[in-house]
């Protein structure tokens, strides 16, 4: 999948989501997702890069733990043919599950 057509296929999840966060004013109740590449893992030998690749973090943020809605959300991401990483964590300041999936898509 090409970087592009994240958004897309974030729609296909049914429910808000923005990138890296929501805007002042714009915050949603969750659940919500926040997408973000926080870097890259490009193929590259000799000083030349020969294949880009970004890291891509989709962050689902609940107010309790939903593994029906997990499940929702990996099926999509089975259904593209990802290969994700998957960890949790609660955030006691903001009272939300954070389950972050790590995965790559073409620069």
């Amino acid at each position: 999948m090409k970087k592009a057509e994240v958004p897309q296929m974030l729609k296909k999840m049914q429910m808000p989501f923005a990138y890296d966060h929501f805007s002042e004013g714009e915050a949603v109740d969750p659940p919500f997702l926040v997408y973000l590449y926080p870097g890259s893992n490009h193929f590259s030998a000799d000083g030349v890069v020969y294949y880009k690749k970004d890291r891509l973090h989709i962050e689902l943020y609940t107010d309790k733990k939903d593994m029906e809605l997990e499940q929702r959300v990996e099926a999509v991401l089975d259904g593209y043919g990802f290969f994700y990483s998957k960890s949790e964590t609660w955030i006691g300041s903001e009272k939300l599950y954070e389950v972050l999936y790590e995965m790559e898509v073409e620069a």
